[in-house]
């Protein structure tokens, strides 16, 4: 009897079965199916025109313009998260609830709003933009602007990965370190940095999934011009509205799943592997 209650109360949602066949279909109706039928679309292009499309110079700058923005991004995220989450965390100081709401605030922000924003705060007339003008550098119609935009919409995710494992640290283990005459840079590379390495890499891969597909606030500030700053989502989006380019906009879409895949796959191992050696 005791055993029947038990196992009543690890189950609070109904049996195995049912909840297994709601995933199943929410995962294959919104994710599967989508998937399957872009991949059923380029069964009809021949392989010689698929590497056609995909070796045409245009695409491999708007892919490596794209990919490399995201990676430089989630890499700025993943320093500089780190580092605002353990001042939020570790430090009490005028203003830190109203400066810890507003990390959120890219996630309400329409991206086209943000984009819009960064262009005219940019903009060689804008704010920022006139001052660094006058020192030489140009963001608005280049890749820095991309990246800063990207780094705008994909910061919330690693400052949310990192804050929760930091808040609930220990204070004892930081007490014996010192105890024990660990220094400050020792506590932090040797016990917190391993600890919070997981969490890290998944908001890496979180901020960095989020900038290979952006594209509303990217648009207003790249500029768009091709082979400069044009990013893969505008390309799929013009080959679309072409007459005959649904086709070389399907491979498009098909190339930047394989990469997405892999990098995010990569991203899954090494956080898998950071959570072994913690072990």
């Amino acid at each position: 009897m005791a055993r029947l209650i038990q196992n009543r109360q690890r189950h609070i949602l109904p049996g195995f079965g049912l909840n297994m066949g709601v995933m199943l279909f929410f995962v294959g109706l919104l994710i599967v199916l989508p998937l399957a039928a872009l991949f059923m679309h380029t069964t009809n292009i021949s392989w010689s025109k698929f590497v056609d499309i995909a070796q045409d110079e245009r695409v491999q700058s708007a892919l490596k313009l794209s990919f490399s923005s995201a990676i430089i991004a989630a890499l700025i995220n993943l320093f500089a998260g780190i580092m605002v989450a353990w001042v939020l965390v570790r430090y009490d100081f005028i203003g830190r609830r109203l400066f810890d709401s507003l990390i959120d605030f890219p996630f309400a922000l329409p991206t086209a709003v943000a984009g819009m924003t960064l262009a005219s705060l940019y903009d060689h007339n804008g704010w920022l933009g006139g001052l660094l003008k006058s020192v030489g550098v140009q963001v608005v119609q280049t890749q820095a602007g991309i990246v800063l935009a990207l780094v705008f919409i994909g910061f919330p995710f690693v400052v949310r990965s990192v804050q929760p494992v930091l808040a609930d640290m220990n204070q004892e283990i930081e007490q014996a370190a010192k105890s024990l005459g660990a220094n400050g840079r020792q506590f932090f590379w040797r016990i917190v940095l391993p600890t919070i390495l997981p969490a890290a890499f998944t908001g890496f891969s979180l901020a960095l999934a989020r900038g290979i597909g952006e594209y509303g606030s990217v648009i207003f500030i790249a500029g768009n011009i091709p082979y400069v700053s044009e990013i893969a989502p505008l390309l799929i989006a013009i080959r679309v509205d072409e007459e005959s380019g649904y086709e070389s906009a399907a491979v498009i879409a098909i190339l930047m799943m394989i990469i997405a895949f892999i990098l995010l796959l990569l991203g899954n191992v090494l956080q898998r592997w950071t959570r072994f050696y913690q072990k």
